[in-house]
């Protein structure tokens, strides 16, 4: 879960559209028309160690993301094509790779100490999640929906909502880019039940309470980036948000008993496009 929130964001705050100046237009404009671009990153993130805790890790993480046109896009998180891309509005297919959580609590990416919650309570393996999206922009507005089913490890159906504003001001002789707003989640009982349920061998194993989670929303919040561009081809990105657990993973007993229904995360940045 935490992965996927770090390459999820890094490749938002990348990609999401922002007013731009007409030299910065006429830029983009002849990176598309070469074709492919390419940036490669690092960065460190301070999140939840599984979502639901109340302990927090500091993980560092590279990516590599590259576009083709505006058709084509990938990173370490995905792949995904944009089938309809006109009149403010972009659709097509997603895939995504969910990495599942490690009943050790431990994380390869990470530093400080591993959460104790999740013993007993059984590994989740990684899932292969397809599915699409669709996205409208107008002027500095924009609203996206994404749906996802997975192949293995959690085997349901997941999905996210959000509305941004994006928009730039002057600083240091410089446009400096942001984006901010509303955001949740959402999913099926198949994926809930895989990250929140709680059997009777799981009780008796962990210690904490029976629990069967449904289908339903699972998080609210509210998320915000800034892109601060270093050189022409530098950026220093950084970005915070707070999500309230909510509906049937709030209720269960792994957040209850040993974890917050408040996560929070903050990272920072640093990305060469090439």
């Amino acid at each position: 879960m935490k992965l996927r929130i770090t390459f999820a964001t890094t490749v938002y705050v990348l990609l999401a559209p922002v007013e731009t100046t007409a030299q910065e237009l006429e830029k983009q404009i002849k990176d598309q028309a070469s074709g492919w671009q390419f940036s490669v990153a690092a960065g460190t993130l301070v999140s939840p160690a599984y979502l639901g805790a109340d302990d927090y890790q500091v993980s560092v993480f590279p990516n590599v993301s590259v576009r083709y046109r505006d058709l084509f896009f990938a990173s370490l998180e995905g792949v995904g094509f944009n089938l309809l891309n006109q009149n403010g509005f972009r659709a097509g297919p997603i895939a995504k790779y969910d990495f599942g959580r490690d009943e050790e609590g431990s994380n390869p990416l990470g530093f400080g100490n591993d959460s104790d919650d999740l013993r007993g309570l059984g590994d989740v393996d990684g899932a292969v999640e397809l599915g699409g999206f669709i996205e409208y922009t107008f002027r500095q507005f924009s609203a996206k929906v994404e749906l996802r089913q997975g192949a293995g490890g959690h085997e349901g159906l997941v999905g996210e909502a959000e509305v941004k504003y994006n928009n730039s001001f002057n600083a240091v002789g410089r446009s400096i880019f942001y984006s901010l707003g509303p955001e949740i989640s959402f999913a099926d009982e198949n994926y809930n039940s895989a990250f929140f349920d709680v059997s009777a061998t799981q009780s008796a194993a962990s210690g904490l309470s029976q629990y069967d989670a449904g289908a339903g929303i699972n998080t609210v919040g509210f998320h915000a980036s800034l892109v601060i561009p270093v050189t022409e081809k530098v950026s220093l990105i950084g970005f915070s948000g707070v999500d309230q657990l909510v509906g049937d993973i709030a209720d269960s007993s792994l957040v209850q008993e040993r974890g917050s229904e408040t996560q929070g995360v903050f990272g920072l940045v640093l990305n060469y496009s090439f």
